[in-house]
């Protein structure tokens, strides 16, 4: 089985400045890419999830975030740090319904799991909301490897 290093996006891996879906509005936490290595360097595979309701409420397309996420990867990878994968929820409760994959319900992590066969007892998660702890929750990482971070704090 697998460990892997969940990071939420917004306010974690970058600067939550808002409506962020082009490069020129993605401002990197620098600390992210020390974090991610550390990680790798002890056998982690460095998973994303993020919830961008901004989808489902029609502020960017889903094509204006997967370009944003392509760069983003490809940023990460020029630093020699591999995201093996990107798990996001278009989804609003006011505009789509509730969904199984918006945080804090665990979907996106159940997803991961199964498909890296994760071992969730040894897997980590950094959130900068309590709907981030709360899906790691939910999906059975232990509380001590929930990690409230905020970047730039």
């Amino acid at each position: 089985m697998n460990k892997a290093l969940f990071l939420d996006r917004d306010g974690v891996i970058n600067y939550d400045c808002g409506h962020v879906f082009t490069n020129d509005d993605f401002v990197f936490n620098e600390e992210i890419f020390d974090i991610c290595r550390r990680y790798l360097d002890n056998g982690f595979l460095i998973l994303v999830i993020t919830n961008q309701a901004r989808i489902a409420r029609g502020i960017y397309s889903e094509e204006d975030f997967l370009k944003v996420t392509e760069w983003m990867t490809d940023e990460f990878a020029r630093r020699g740090i591999t995201i093996s994968k990107v798990y996001y929820c278009p989804h609003h409760p006011d505009f789509t319904g509730p969904c199984p994959c918006r945080k804090p319900e665990p979907g996106m992590l159940l997803k991961a799991i199964e498909e890296f066969d994760l071992d969730i007892s040894q897997c980590e998660l950094f959130g900068d909301k309590e709907s981030d702890m709360e899906a790691g929750r939910r999906a059975g990482i232990p509380e001590a490897n929930l990690h409230l971070y905020r970047a730039g704090k």
